[in-house]
């Protein structure tokens, strides 16, 4: 990874700290499902011990559900290991103002046993790994990611105690591309876009969507990593701000029947010399490399697609014309696809469209480049484009249900030669946690077609 300038230096926090501009440092973690964890500090205490000595966290935090409840077949973590600590050491490359929260600073933390051994399952850690096997090839990841969102006017509580359901949507129609429906609700959406500026992301733009209420805010690619500690930065600091706002938002993939929320990721590869390393003079503009890169995306695709849909509403997107693809094909340019070739030259890259709002960013990506690395080792060669409606194509179908997707990934020789047998595991283990949680709970749906009538 080349070396970069943080948005704040630690000179600069120290000053900050010293003039009282800065009395809060937070540090944290993306866990499992790519939401920040960690701890606030005094910003004294945390430069005087925190900084070079790092801090402790409990390490059920990489072995608990979406609601926090300590769940078991976890090897890292467990009653029977006494739920002991790990450590987290600030990452000071990425200390950054996050001006949403008055006199705060933030740094995300790398995560170690108490011997020094990184904590392989920690997702930003496997996205290290892969990112270091890209590395001995010559080559650096650049990312991209596109996250949609949906506004609603009530607050998070009004929605916590209508079940959420009967919300609001802050539009009413279909705004996509509406200057007047992001109009609406520009001063939330100009507030997200400069506080995300201040502490240190490229804004692009903003623009509606297509379902009531739904908007997109678009941040400069940059290398991997800084892309995935940006989204989760950004996916935190958009909920606090609108928590602030006295509205509420959501990144979940599908929350009803109309468009789900997308993340589609765009990844290009650089050399040494910093050139574009997908640009050839092969079809499409494309080399050698990417071919090969790219091909290993399609043969990976249904054995990574647990990493790029985690949850149960993950799959639900995935519906016939609804601009989330449904079929493992490639194409220029078509949207119909799970994978689409877009740019040319210095712009080249290729956008997976499987992943939604909920996704965690680290595992994506990571599994975007061990994919591409197989392509690469095993030379593999890359179909002909789908030039039509990759809906009524003849391709293999992504896979319908996390069940179906735990189970690729299980079973998947290139995920356990990638990621390793305990990453293959832990992750295949957070599948089974949710399904078995989903598979015991009644729905209202079956409420509403059992009660009266059967």
């Amino acid at each position: 990874m080349a070396d970069r300038t943080p948005p704040l230096g630690i000179e600069e926090l120290r000053a900050l700290v010293a003039s009282g501009e800065i009395d809060t440092v937070v540090l944290a973690f993306p866990d499992m499902q790519g939401r920040l964890q960690g701890k606030r500090f005094a910003a004294r205490f945390f430069l005087d011990e925190v900084l070079e000595h790092g801090t402790e966290g409990c390490n059920y935090l990489l072995a608990v559900d979406t609601e926090m409840n300590t769940v078991d077949g976890y090897a890292m973590s467990s009653w029977d290991r006494g739920y002991g600590d790990f450590a987290m050491h600030a990452d000071v490359s990425t200390l950054r103002r996050v001006p949403w929260n008055e006199g705060t600073a933030l740094l995300m933390a790398d995560l170690a046993w108490n011997d020094g051994e990184p904590v392989v399952a920690a997702p930003r850690q496997i996205l290290r790994r892969q990112l270091d096997r890209l590395a001995e090839l010559g080559y650096s990841a650049h990312v991209g990611t596109e996250l949609e969102f949906i506004v609603f006017k009530d607050t998070y509580e009004q929605a916590w105690d209508a079940g959420y359901k009967d919300l609001t949507p802050a539009n009413q129609y279909n705004i996509d591309y509406s200057v007047l429906g992001t109009g609406r609700i520009e001063p939330l959406l100009r507030r997200i876009r400069n506080d995300m500026a201040a502490a240190g992301l490229t804004v692009e733009s903003a623009k509606g969507e297509c379902n009531p209420g739904q908007h997109e805010i678009v941040f400069r690619y940059d290398e991997a990593l800084v892309t995935c500690d940006q989204h989760s930065i950004y996916k935190t600091g958009a909920k606090e701000i609108a928590a602030q706002e006295g509205v509420s938002l959501t990144f979940m993939a599908k929350y009803n029947e109309r468009e789900g929320n997308s993340c589609h990721i765009h990844l290009s590869l650089q050399d040494a010399d910093g050139n574009n390393a997908m640009a050839g003079d092969g079809p499409g503009g494309m080399s050698d490399v990417m071919r090969h890169f790219l091909a290993g995306q399609l043969t990976a695709l249904r054995d990574f697609s647990l990493l790029y849909a985690p949850n149960i509403n993950s799959f639900k997107r995935f519906q016939p014309g609804s601009f989330a693809p449904t079929a493992a094909a490639w194409g220029y340019d078509n949207r119909t696809c799970a994978l689409r070739v877009v740019g040319h030259g210095r712009s080249l890259r290729f956008e997976n469209r499987l992943p939604g709002g909920d996704v965690n960013p680290y595992l994506a990506v990571a599994g975007l480049v061990a994919a591409g690395l197989y392509g690469i080792e095993q030379k593999l060669e890359l179909p002909d484009a789908c030039t039509g409606n990759a809906y009524t194509g003849d391709y293999e179908h992504v896979p319908t249900t996390l069940r179906e997707a735990a189970e690729l990934w299980e079973n998947s020789p290139i995920a356990k030669a990638a990621f390793g047998d305990e990453v293959v595991a832990h992750y295949r283990n957070m599948a089974r946690v949710e399904l078995d949680a989903f598979d015991a709970a009644v729905t209202d749906w079956e409420l509403r077609r059992s009660f009266e009538r059967m």
